[in-house]
Order: C-alpha cells, then sequence, then structure tokens
C-alpha cells in the first residue's frame, strides 16, 4: 500500500539538533522511523515548539537527548535578517534567541544542507499564538520593547496576555517574518497553526471578551459595525457566563438562558463574525506571501483539535473553506491525550450553557453531532482516544471535508505531553495503529507530533515498523 507521494514529516525543535548533533538526530529520524519531513520550531517562545520535553516530571526524559529541563528564554532561532523588517518596529535584535545552548547558531542553515543531501524536505513551523500560551511550556518574560503596546484590551479596557493580531505593528512583524524565512532559506514549505481563541470561545472558557482595541474599533467600523455597540452587548452576555460560571440559578435553566442573552444581543454575533474573518485574514494573507515568495513553497495548516471537539469551532471553521489558503491540511490528533483534552473543553461548556446535563448525559449525544465515538465520560481521561475510531475517524470526516482539493497528512501523537497522572499514556501500539488508521481512511500522510525532543523512541518505533509494513520506509 502506498501514496501518490511520501510525506512522514515530525515536529522538531532547535535543541534537539544542538543536543543530539544535526547528522545523529537526521540519521535516527529518516533510518530508523522512516521521516523525510522535518518541522522545525524556528521562532517560538514555547517549549512545546523550541525546548525539551515540558512533562518529564509526569513522563520522565524520553531515551534520547539530553535529560535536563531547559532553561529557555525563547526568540529567533535562526538570525532574522534585518532589511526584512524594516516596516515593523519590532526588529531582529528585539527577537533573536538568548538561550546560552544555541548561541549564534541559525537552525536553518544548520540543518538544511545535511536534510538536502539525505533528500529530506524542511519546513519551519510557527504557530499563534507565540508568546504566554497555557500548556505550552511558556517562558516567563518576553523581552520585546514595547510589545505591552500590541496588546489585546477587553471589554473592560484592560490589556490581555498576547498582542492583538488586528494591530497593524503586530501583523507586519508576522508578515516580515514569514518572508524572511522563504527568501533567506532554501526551505520547502511552512506549517502555519493559527491556536486564537474568539470572544465567544473566550467567555466559554472563562476569561472577559475582546478585542476591543483603537485598531479592532477602527477596522470595525471601516465594514459598518458600531464597536461601542457591540461592546455593550457583550457586557451582558459576559455577566451571563460569569453568573452560570459561579453557580447561579436561571428561571427556565442555563441553556434557555443563553440563547434568550444571545437573541437579546445579536450585536455579539456580529462582532465574533467579524473577529473571526480577521483572524482567517492573516492566515490567507500568510499564504499569499509565501506563494509571492516562491510559488512552489508549500503552506500547510496544523488545525487545533478544538476544531473537532466544540460545537462552534466545528461550524466556524468548514474544511472546504480552509483548502483556499492551504496546499494540506494537518488536524491535530494526538490520541492518548485527547481525552483529557476533550474533557476540559465540554467543562467548559458544563460549567455554563450545558450546565443542565451531567457530563454522562450529555456525552453520546454530543459524541453523535461530532461524529465521535469513544471511551465513556468517566472513562475517556484514563482510556484516551482509540487510534482505530478517533484517527480514522477524523481522517475520513477530514477527507470528506476538503472534497479532495488537498492532501489531508494527519497529526499523530507521540508522547503528546500529559498534565495528569491518571492520563492514558502514549505505547508503540497507539503510534502503529496511528499510521495504519491514516492510511486505511485515504491520508496521504502523517506528521508526527507535538516535539521529537518529548518523543520516546521506542513509541516511534511503532511508527517505523507501520511504515515499513506499509511501504513508506
Amino acid at each position: 500500500m502506498t501514496t501518490d507521494r511520501k510525506f512522514v514529516g515530525i515536529q522538531i525543535s532547535p535543541i534537539s539538533f544542538i543536543d543530539e548533533g544535526v547528522d545523529a538526530v537526521l540519521e535516527t529520524l529518516q533510518d530508523r522511523v522512516g521521516v523525510n519531513v522535518l518541522m522545525i520550531g524556528t521562532v517560538s517562545w514555547l517549549g512545546l515548539k523550541a525546548g525539551r520535553s515540558i512533562s518529564y516530571n509526569l513522563d520522565g526524559w524520553p531515551d534520547h537527548g539530553v535529560p535536563e529541563p531547559l532553561t529557555m528564554k525563547g526568540g529567533a532561532y535562526i538570525q532574522p535578517h534585518e532589511e526584512f523588517y524594516a516596516h515593523t518596529a519590532i526588529k531582529p535584535r528585539h527577537f533573536r534567541a538568548k538561550d546560552k545552548e544555541i548561541g549564534d547558531a541559525d537552525i536553518l542553515e544548520m540543518v538544511i544542507p545535511a536534510a538536502k543531501a539525505r533528500g529530506m524536505k524542511v519546513m519551519p513551523e510557527l504557530m499563534e499564538p507565540i508568546f504566554k500560551y497555557a500548556g505550552h511550556g511558556s517562558v516567563n518574560n518576553v523581552d520585546i520593547p514595547n510589545l505591552p503596546q500590541y496588546l489585546e484590551v477587553d471589554l473592560y479596557g484592560r490589556h490581555g496576555a498576547e498582542p492583538c493580531t488586528n494591530n497593524p505593528e503586530y501583523r507586519r512583524w508576522w508578515q516580515s517574518m514569514v518572508e524572511d524565512h522563504c527568501r533567506s532559506y532554501a526551505i520547502d514549505g511552512f506549517m502555519w497553526c493559527n491556536e486564537r481563541r474568539s470572544p465567544l470561545d473566550q467567555m466559554v472558557s472563562g476569561q472577559a471578551p475582546g478585542c476591543f482595541c483603537e485598531h479592532c474599533r477602527r477596522q470595525a467600523m471601516e465594514r459598518g459595525i458600531d464597536p461601542e455597540a457591540c461592546r455593550k452587548a457583550f457586557l451582558e452576555v459576559w455577566e451571563y457566563f460569569q453568573k452560570a460560571q459561579a453557580g447561579g440559578e436561571f428561571v427556565d435553566g442555563s441553556l434557555i438562558e443563553f440563547i434568550r442573552v444571545l437573541f437579546a444581543n445579536p450585536e455579539i454575533l456580529i462582532w465574533e463574525k467579524f473577529w473571526l474573518e480577521r483572524n482567517k485574514d492573516l492566515d490567507r494573507e500568510l499564504y499569499g506571501m509565501v506563494k509571492w515568495a516562491n510559488a512552489n513553497l508549500e503552506f500547510g495548516l496544523n488545525v487545533w483539535n478544538r476544531n473537532h471537539f466544540n460545537l462552534f469551532r466545528k461550524a466556524q471553521w468548514p474544511w472546504e473553506e480552509q483548502t483556499r489558503y492551504a496546499d494540506w491540511v494537518k488536524p491535530i490528533t494526538y490520541q492518548h491525550q485527547s481525552g483529557l483534552v476533550y474533557n476540559k473543553e465540554q467543562a467548559d461548556l458544563h460549567k455554563s450553557i450545558f450546565r443542565d446535563l451531567t457530563p454522562q448525559e450529555l456525552t453520546p449525544l454530543m459524541y453523535k453531532l461530532l461524529g465521535l465515538n469513544e471511551a465513556p465520560w468517566d472513562e475517556l481521561v484514563q482510556a484516551g482516544m482509540d487510534p482505530d475510531t478517533y484517527v480514522y475517524g477524523q481522517c475520513v470526516d477530514t477527507i470528506r471535508g476538503v472534497k479532495g482539493k488537498v492532501p489531508v497528512y494527519m497529526g499523530l501523537g507521540v508522547d503528546a505531553p500529559r498534565t495528569r497522572a491518571d492520563q492514558a499514556v502514549c505505547t508503540p501500539d497507539i503510534v502503529y495503529r496511528s499510521v495504519l488508521a491514516t492510511y486505511r481512511a485515504g491520508g496521504k500522510g502523517v506528521i508526527f507530533s507535538p516535539n521529537y525532543a518529548s518523543m520516546k523512541l521506542t513509541n516511534l518505533d511503532g511508527a517505523a515498523k507501520a511504515l515499513t509494513e506499509l511501504g513508506l520506509k
């Protein structure tokens, strides 16, 4: 069984090449596992993307690399080229990584020649949000000058934890980074990940909604939207969420009250749509910039697993639409980790909109609506999600969604970081069955995720076994 072209990728942080040596890493990944595409986290302040294991306390250290925590400072693990940053206030000297382990090394200059000599492709992996992101091993400080001036502003006028993607300085910085990568290095493409929460999403998770900064307000008015009317509408809807999450009572129940307050404040849906389109615009802009720099470069989307665990997000991010600005898509399906991810997703809804139903009551219905067929609620965290139902099912759903317009490369979790001791543990069999499930469903490739630095080679051996049986290694 073969595909039209082999695509076996792996996400890998710069520190692995420093710790183990470029040639040693490439030999392991190519010869032992069968990898032929490297997704390197080149600019990040997140340990999950650029550091060593962030869950070593629970999972122990992998059977390769340096078994020590990395005091990561974050930033660019390439040498940014000044000429590409003329139109943004964030200059190369502001965000070049200062990790002592990296020194002055440019990770792409280190890896690309050796990878090309082996016939391996190199695709930088970039992710938004890039800074403080819970659960991703964020660094404590980001020392980019004036960055607080770019932060989101919530409905009370308070600054948030992430820059607003509508802030022109921040947006131009992203555009500058992408152009720099495309024009300065012999890369084969990009993998882009957008994991921002919308205003409605923020409220469900217990955060005051935004953004109402001057740039969002101006852009909304240019589209005929009254930002102040929208902000006032959010005050009432946010009051509902706060009351629900605090255990307050509603005469007709939490779901009916949510629908009632939504009907009374339709402006929040106008703002939600405005925010969503501007967020997607960033993806589209970066896709266009990559193609302008080099039409042969691939632009792949690394798509949040919350998009298939959340009713609202699933409606907001249809697969076919994403094919207009992607050469391929990678649905995140971190099987052993996903039970807890789903648990957290639904727990947030059970604190508010679905508070009148127990998780045990709602789970079978939610599975039906979302196209899932997994363990019962009370067993899900410990069982994780099964490759033969979850990975296979999501691959089938994605293929149906993209309608043959782009290939589907499944993002398979290999030792994705755990946060609870009772959470399901990755095994060689899970990885083995996930690879087989992908190709059985019609997927065209796999990407082992989220970071080689935390993966056990013994678990990657499960992938090698499957790839060998498929004739891909």
